[in-house]
């Protein structure tokens, strides 16, 4: 079934999640075009997609379409998705079935059809997800489960900025492995300092023991390079993360795409350089993420999506 058509189907029984299961699609399926490979999977190229509609300099609301990443991502990561105290779920800050994200999950599901993978980021700088987790696993984690199944979603990255312990954080792992079978990617977004084993940030626990205690059921992490947390501008922290018992194809290294993002911004040259050598001395690097996609600087003068493209010319390199 293409996931387009599970969109659809969910669509026409948004808000009943318990009958999504059961739900078959209600159209035939739509044209498709000839597919399009996503960039070398050894070497992902990773965007997150959390501003869906952004306000332009004449005021006016635009819709940020994700389908110029076609040809030059392997993933987007989309969200963020937020549990909230009364047991809701919401995108940012409005509910998964509003129509105004209709088209998001369209554009998303045909991004789907031509190869990308399509995950859900968790959590993030807003606090309370890994809370209520934490404190209700029964309550939560089926809002969770029937949200990714209800949009087709690829995996989840779990983006912890709040106090969630390492067992914790296992067992929503193996909660979601048994749920989601052996081919449902589950990632998590942890700083850098944390992996290299510095600070306990990202939900205050070692991601090294994580490692050695789960990391089968782990796919890899993305890691972030800026906020003060480490960054490219030399291969420094990433070797401390490799010395900290992590192989290269653990670790995808994240950097903002725009200086206005956060702290940690490198400059083309600097970025080409560090990537370049990783790629050089590590065949199996994991790969490069950017936050975030609708305001990156585009590479010699072009459009966001040309952020991207070039992170897909050099891993490649």
């Amino acid at each position: 079934m293409s996931r387009s058509l599970t969109r659809i189907g969910a669509a026409l029984v948004a808000g009943v999640l318990a009958l999504t299961a059961a739900a078959g699609p209600a159209a035939s399926a739509p044209e498709q075009g000839p597919k399009q490979e996503p960039a070398s999977a050894s070497h992902r190229v990773l965007a997150f997609y959390q501003t869906i509609y952004e306000t332009g300099s004449d005021g006016v609301r635009r819709y940020v379409d994700p389908k110029p990443l076609l040809g030059s991502v392997t993933d987007v990561n989309v969200g963020a998705i937020h549990l909230n105290a009364d047991a809701s779920l919401t995108v940012n800050d409005i509910p998964a079935d509003h129509p105004e994200l209709g088209v998001m999950w369209d554009d998303l599901a045909a991004m789907q059809d031509r190869g990308v993978t399509v995950s859900a980021f968790l959590g993030g700088a807003a606090p309370g997800t890994y809370r209520y987790l934490r404190e209700d696993f029964d309550r939560y984690y089926p809002v969770l489960r029937d949200f990714l199944r209800t949009y087709g979603l690829d995996g989840v990255d779990l983006d912890i900025e709040e106090t969630f312990s390492l067992a914790d954080t296992i067992h929503l792992v193996d909660t979601l492995r048994a749920d989601f079978g052996p081919d449902f990617v589950i990632t998590l977004t942890p700083v850098a300092t944390d992996m290299a084993g510095r600070t306990s940030f990202s939900g205050g626990f070692s991601y090294a023991e994580l490692e050695r205690r789960a990391g089968d059921r782990i796919d890899w992490y993305n890691t972030q390079f800026y906020c003060g947390w480490g960054d490219l501008r030399t291969t420094t922290v990433y070797d401390q993360i490799l010395a900290n018992g992590f192989t290269p194809d653990r670790v995808v290294a994240g950097t903002v795409t725009n200086p206005a993002n956060c702290s940690g911004y490198v400059d083309w040259p600097t970025f080409d350089a560090t990537i370049g050598s990783l790629v050089a001395q590590h065949p199996d690097f994991g790969g490069v993420f950017g936050w975030e996609y609708f305001n990156s600087v585009g590479y010699a003068g072009g459009g966001r999506e040309s952020w991207f493209a070039h992170v897909a010319d050099v891993v490649s390199s």
